[in-house]
């Protein structure tokens, strides 16, 4: 039986536009940082270190050794359900996925809802930033205040989340111009409101963000 340590952290939550992503990477517990330096809160990085750390990610996980997925929730989901709903979908997707792409089977009480559970299983411990929290059937799970700076697994999904978010909301921008998603990727700027309020709401626009802008949807 191997220890694991799994990050989770969310981007997206204040845009107006686009979705929301949740990362999760996992690693095992003892694994060496030094080949993934400068991992922290990714706010707090360049656009270039940002991408080079998660190209350097992609490259460990393509060798097996760590292991990360993003997933995201719609505009439209954030409208129907509300964001902290969004994000909870979004979070309990990433963490199967990625526990699903490791091969693991965590220890998780016996008739528990989690879709694969046990008695005994692999150890993994879930470390969560800011307020999140992972499904109540895993028991071993740490929610840290601002733990995208202080852990580095959670610094880690939240660069994966957030590159891969930038490089979707620039994909966009091609498709719905004018909105200039390239540049504030979805956020309320004030570039942004004033395109809103000239071209109105695209199909990526949460609605119930966007109340207050005299517009109506196409």
């Amino acid at each position: 039986m191997k220890s694991w340590l799994v990050g989770i952290d969310e981007v997206g939550r204040g845009p107006v536009a686009g979705p929301v992503m949740v990362g999760a990477a996992l690693v095992p517990i003892d694994f060496d940082w030094s080949h993934l330096p400068g991992v922290t809160d990714s706010k707090k990085l360049s656009p270039k270190k940002r991408e080079q750390i998660y190209d350097t990610a992609k490259a460990l996980q393509n060798e097996g050794r760590l292991f990360y997925v993003v997933a995201e929730e719609s505009a439209a989901v954030i409208d129907q359900q509300g964001i902290v709903p969004a994000i909870g979908k979004a979070l309990g997707r990433a963490l199967d996925e990625v526990l699903k792409k490791a091969s693991l089977n965590p220890r998780v009480p016996l008739g528990s809802t989690y879709p694969r559970p046990v008695l005994r299983g692999d150890e993994v411990l879930i470390k969560l930033d800011g307020g999140l929290k992972a499904p109540a059937a895993f028991l071993s799970q740490e929610t840290i205040i601002k733990g995208d700076a202080k852990e580095p697994v959670i610094g880690l999904a939240s660069i994966v989340a957030k590159v891969t978010r930038d490089r979707l909301m620039m994909q966009l921008d091609i498709e719905y111009p004018g909105y200039g998603l390239a540049v504030h990727k979805g956020y309320g700027t004030a570039v942004h409101q004033a395109a809103i309020c000239s071209l109105g709401l695209s199909p990526l626009h949460r609605k119930s963000f966007c109340s207050n802008y005299d517009v109506e949807s196409p």
